[in-house]
């Protein structure tokens, strides 16, 4: 099980607010950040495993699904995208093919999709 950080409550408060109808934009930085790292960490929790590193810069990243483990240097199935796509992804607004095909993501290793898994929570 992944080690949390952000309690459910403030996860889900930050989530409400930055997904709300007023938008990406007016939701504060803080905010933001707390709910991408919220995604983040319930996707460890929800597929946990070493095998795929989700990067989402400059606020956060986590390992996920299970399968070969990596120790040092980059690891061979990095999935990449923005703080925005990311939210979007997670909460099911967008889907991992229409982002993929649209650029918003870089994926590089053969276990690198997170197809199967998202949404991560659906609002």
């Amino acid at each position: 099980m992944a080690r949390r950080r952000i309690s459910n409550k403030a996860g889900f408060d930050a989530l409400r607010a930055a997904t709300s109808d007023v938008g990406l934009q007016e939701t504060d930085p803080q905010t933001f950040a707390t709910a991408v790292r919220f995604l983040l960490e319930e996707l460890a929790d929800r597929v946990p495993g070493n095998s795929v590193e989700v990067r989402v810069p400059p606020l956060g990243a986590t390992q996920c699904i299970e399968g070969p483990r990596h120790t040092r240097g980059t690891p061979p199935n990095v999935v990449e995208m923005s703080p925005e796509t990311w939210l979007n992804l997670a909460t099911g607004k967008i889907t991992w093919d229409s982002a993929t095909a649209a650029g918003q993501i870089h994926a590089s290793g053969v276990r690198a999709s997170l197809a199967d898994v998202m949404p991560v929570i659906r609002l």
